[in-house]
C-alpha cells in the first residue's frame, strides 16, 4: 500500500444509472412492492398467531420464513428507495458492513429454513403416523434456532474476512446496497481467500441443501402417488408444490448469482438478481403460500368473520 492512499470512511452506492424521471418511477414502483411485501408477510404472521388451527410445525416454520423475508427486504430496500431521491448516495463504512452482514445472515437463514420446511413435509407425507413424535415442538424449536444461529455465524465469518481488508479507494460501489461481491472489488488487497470462502459457503449452504431437497421431494412424490384418496393426493400436491416453487425461486437465483460463470456484464446481472432476492422473492412467498393453500385462506376468512 502506497503512502498517498487513505482509508475511506464512506462509500457511494451507484445504484441504477437511469434518468431522474426513470428513477422516480422506479422509486414509486418499488415502494409499492415493498409495501406489499410488508403487508403480505405481516398478514401471514398475524394469521398464524391468531388462528389456533395454524399452530402446527409447518406454519411455525412458515412464520420464521415470513420474519426472514420482512427483515431481508427491510435491510436493503429502504436505503435503495432513499438513494432514488438523493443526489449523494453515500453510506458510511460501518452501516455498509452491517448491511452486508445482515444481508448474508438473512440469506443463509432463509436457505436453512426452507430446507427444514422440506424436511417437515417429508416427515408429514412419508411418515405420517410418526409425525407428531418426530416433529415435536422441542425438535421444531431446535431446528429453527439452529437455522438462525448457523445463518448469523456464517455471515459473521464473511464479515470478519472483509474487515481484515484495507479499503483505500475507489469508494464507489456499483450496486444499490453493500452486496459482498461488490464491496470486495474495492479492497486494496488480495481477496482470493474471501472468494474461496464465499464459494465454499455457497456449496455448503446452497448445493448441499438443494441436493437434500431434491432427494426428499423425489421420495415425497413417490409417497404421494401411493395415496389412494384423490383428495389426499390433491392436498399433498398443493402443499408441496407451494414450497417447491419458493425453493426453486430462492435457490435458482442464488446459485446463478454466486456460483455461475460471470457474464460480460456481471455487475448489472448481480443488481437484477439482488433485486429479485431483496424485493420480489419476499413479496412472492406469502402470495404463493396463501393463494395455493386452503388452510391459510380458511384462516383469513375466519379472522375476517370474527372482525
Amino acid at each position: 500500500m502506497t503512502e498517498n492512499q487513505t482509508w475511506i470512511t464512506e462509500f457511494i452506492l451507484l445504484g441504477f444509472p437511469l434518468s431522474s424521471r426513470m428513477q422516480m418511477l422506479l422509486c414509486g414502483l418499488f415502494s409499492l412492492l415493498y409495501a406489499f411485501t410488508m403487508m403480505g408477510n405481516g398478514v401471514i404472521l398475524g394469521l398464524i398467531c391468531l388462528d389456533c388451527r395454524l399452530h402446527t410445525p409447518m406454519y411455525f416454520f412458515l412464520s420464521h420464513l415470513a420474519i426472514v423475508d420482512i427483515s431481508y427486504a427491510s435491510n436493503n430496500v429502504p436505503k435503495m428507495l432513499a438513494n432514488f431521491l438523493n443526489k449523494k448516495k453515500a453510506i458510511s463504512f460501518a452501516p455498509c458492513i452491517m448491511q452486508t452482514f445482515l444481508y448474508m445472515a438473512f440469506a443463509h437463514t432463509e436457505c436453512l429454513i426452507l430446507v427444514v420446511m422440506c424436511y417437515d413435509r417429508y416427515v408429514a407425507i412419508c411418515h405420517p403416523l410418526q409425525y407428531s413424535v418426530i416433529m415435536s415442538w422441542r425438535v421444531c424449536i431446535v431446528l429453527a434456532v439452529v437455522s438462525w444461529v448457523c445463518g448469523f455465524l456464517l455471515a459473521l465469518v464473511h464479515v470478519v474476512l472483509v474487515l481484515r481488508l484495507p479499503f483505500c479507494g475507489p469508494h464507489e460501489i456499483n450496486h444499490f446496497f453493500c452486496e459482498i461481491l461488490s464491496v470486495l472489488k474495492l479492497a486494496c488487497a488480495d481477496t482470493r481467500l474471501n472468494q474461496i470462502v464465499i464459494f465454499a459457503a455457497s456449496v455448503f449452504i446452497l448445493v448441499g441443501p438443494l441436493c437434500l431437497v431434491l432427494v426428499s421431494y423425489t421420495r415425497i412424490l413417490v409417497a404421494i402417488l401411493r395415496i389412494q384418496s384423490g383428495e389426499g393426493r390433491s392436498k399433498a400436491f398443493s402443499t408441496c408444490s407451494s414450497h417447491l416453487c419458493v425453493v426453486g425461486l430462492f435457490f435458482g437465483s442464488a446459485i446463478v448469482m454466486y456460483m455461475a460463470p460471470k457474464s460480460r456484464h456481471p455487475e448489472e446481472q448481480q443488481k437484477i438478481l439482488s433485486l429479485f432476492y431483496s424485493l420480489f422473492n419476499p413479496m412472492l412467498n406469502p402470495l404463493i403460500y396463501s393463494l395455493r393453500n386452503a388452510e391459510v385462506k380458511g384462516a383469513l376468512r375466519r379472522v375476517l368473520w370474527k372482525q
